[in-house]
């Protein structure tokens, strides 16, 4: 019997109000889906907020003035027990918040045990949150409580993703011949084409379409070069659209701060009934909340049953395999690790810097990693154009079979764009793995969430992240063969600071995570 009372992952209730401050409207096929699915995604994406615009500073959501408190305490409990804690939100005249749309972070921890597990905040929507906290391991435990964004700069962080305001900027570098067997270079503004009122320069357009996925990338023109001649990508500048009041409320003293709470230490003791056991890890499998714990730096998931990886034993699961690891830095954080730690494991030189695409191999147990970054928008330094593809292109081009693995990832590069764009590269890359499956279904799929970051601002919130879990979890909730690996919850609840490539313990556990579905037991 499991002693543990562990909740499935559920979406916000939807709120029957059309959302607000749109610059210009993305159809659902041009997303690529059905206008019934995105009525869905709509409802999944709801997040309650004040009915009208708050313009003075002291009606918005004091971290000061907040607090927890837990629900009918008691001197002890057992493991497998839950915790109720209360989140009040109150404004800067110290007066209760009558709506809700605030966003918190709980979570109960042990900092000499390094144990943490992540608790789900709930919104009733009239200014007071509740969350359940799982006390999953023997000995004492904090409660962790912390407002992040206000329900006032939900709305504003909603307001630009939503609009066609370019919050962040790319070059593309042009390089061709010029007069007298010289060359020429030059380097111009671009960004992706996504609906009316989008980016646009008065010298404009370069166009480049991807056949297979219908984006398409914009440059400016260049002065002296046609636009066949582009060779190179790099991120350019961010570009702030809060005016002067919204600014106040994105100071760091309104954001990502601890509130007060109940100090009581928590002490839990064991529980003769044993924690239960998980089922073997394979695809389709439902997330619970919480999804797991980490104890003694050790990862203990509650979806299936994961196991502790040596050095040899990740050799022994990646043997006869073709690892394809597609999206960003934090799947290069993967492959980094692999390269360190496998024995044998050599990185070929591709003549390709850190930003790929990268391989190694280890040739008496024919394994053989790949890292590729995604396609447009990619902020990364200067980097071949030709090295940007597609997660979906690249699916189309693998073959796939029992020895291939391929996990992606893609997220923490398209928060500075609209979520519909965000939706129609999902969707592109959903009709590319759905092909892959249906000729070879032993391709082993693996998607893994996007991480949790330290920035807490207008250009990367960790709201923006959210929103594209859900959307991805959703879009591929009622795909068969495909597994989706929730690192959210493993980076949000653990002790250290929150970071968008985390530390050695976070990555280690993910890394086990992740060949516990390769190599399930």
């Amino acid at each position: 019997m499991n002693c543990f009372q562990i909740r499935q992952f559920h979406l916000p209730a939807p709120k029957q109000i059309p959302p607000k401050n749109i610059s210009f409207t993305i159809s659902a096929s041009e997303m690529g889906i059905s206008d019934e699915e995105w009525e869905s995604l709509q409802r999944a994406l709801d997040w309650p907020g004040p009915d009208q615009q708050i313009t003075p500073l002291d009606l918005s959501t004091s971290p000061v003035h907040s607090n927890f408190s837990t629900v009918e305490p008691k001197k002890s409990y057992k493991v497998g027990d839950n915790i109720s804690v209360i989140i009040t939100a109150r404004d800067h005249n110290k007066n209760l918040k009558r709506y809700g749309g605030d966003f918190f972070k709980a979570k109960l921890f042990n900092s000499e045990l390094n144990a943490s597990v992540y608790g789900e905040v709930v919104d009733h929507r009239n200014g007071t949150y509740s969350v359940i906290l799982l006390l999953p391991w023997e000995g004492q435990a904090q409660v962790f409580v912390r407002l992040e964004h206000s329900s006032e700069v939900v709305q504003i962080l909603k307001k630009y993703r939503e609009s066609s305001f370019p919050r962040s900027h790319y070059k593309g570098y042009f390089e061709g011949a010029g007069p007298n067997k010289t060359r020429i270079s030059e380097v111009v503004e671009c960004n992706i084409k996504w609906g009316e009122g989008s980016w646009s320069k008065s010298n404009c357009c370069c166009e480049y379409k991807d056949i297979k996925t219908g984006t398409v990338w914009q440059c400016e023109r260049p002065k002296k070069l046609p636009c066949d001649k582009l060779v190179y990508h790099s991120k350019g500048g961010l570009e702030n659209p809060l005016n002067p009041f919204e600014k106040q409320l994105f100071v760091k003293t309104l954001t990502n701060v601890r509130i007060t709470g109940d100090t009581q230490i928590i002490n839990i003791l064991p529980n003769t009934t044993g924690n239960g056991t998980t089922e073997r890890c394979r695809s389709g499998l439902k997330t619970p909340v919480p999804a797991g714990f980490y104890l003694k730096d050790v990862w203990k998931s509650f979806v299936c049953n994961t196991q502790q990886f040596d050095y040899a034993q990740m050799l022994e699961c990646l043997q006869n395999k073709i690892v394809y690891m597609l999206g960003d830095s934090t799947t290069r954080q993967w492959f980094e690790f692999f390269e360190r730690k496998v024995p044998g494991l050599k990185r070929m030189n591709l003549q390709a810097l850190s930003y790929g695409p990268l391989m190694a191999v280890e040739l008496k147990n024919n394994v053989i990693i790949h890292w590729r970054p995604h396609g447009v928008p990619m902020q990364f330094p200067v980097i071949p154009m030709t090295n940007l593809n597609f997660i979906s292109n690249i699916i189309d081009n693998i073959a796939g079979g029992p020895h291939v693995v391929i996990v992606f990832t893609i997220s923490a590069h398209l928060v500075f764009h609209p979520i519909t764009f965000y939706v129609h590269e999902v969707a592109k890359i959903r009709q590319s793995v759905v092909a892959l499956l249906s000729r070879a279904p032993q391709t082993t799929i693996v998607i893994k969430s996007g991480n949790t970051a330290g920035y807490k601002d207008i250009f990367q919130s960790d709201l923006y992240t959210l929103q594209e879990n859900i959307v991805m979890n959703e879009m591929f909730r009622d795909i068969d063969g495909v597994i989706y690996f929730d690192i959210w919850q493993m980076t949000s609840c653990h002790y250290l600071t929150e970071d968008l490539h985390p530390g050695p313990v976070v990555i280690a556990n993910a890394i086990s995570m992740f060949l516990s579905y390769v190599c399930p037991v």
